[in-house]
């Protein structure tokens, strides 16, 4: 979906807003390294649990599986969806 992303020649680095990850030391040594840093959108603390908690189930649910294309990937995001009650 992002053709951009896929064919570099470096690695991206995806990290929170943490201090530590935004310091100036840290962001020149990054740079340095050559790594692209994704931007990340500002940390909000009411929608924190509420990732932990999906992200946690759906990451169990997607162990070990392995997707040969875009559509097998849809299918079993749909099929995990379809299994998680109102409540989830």
């Amino acid at each position: 979906m992002h053709p951009a992303l896929v064919n570099r020649k470096g690695p991206i680095l995806l990290h929170n807003n943490d201090r530590s990850h935004v310091a100036q030391i840290t962001l020149q040594k990054l740079n340095k390294l050559d790594y692209e840093i994704m931007p990340h959108p500002p940390y909000s603390p009411d929608l924190s649990p509420t990732e932990y908690h999906f992200f946690k189930h759906l990451d169990h649910f997607l162990k070990e599986k392995v997707f040969i294309n875009q559509s097998s990937v849809e299918n079993a995001f749909r099929k995990f969806i379809d299994s998680r009650t109102l409540e989830f």
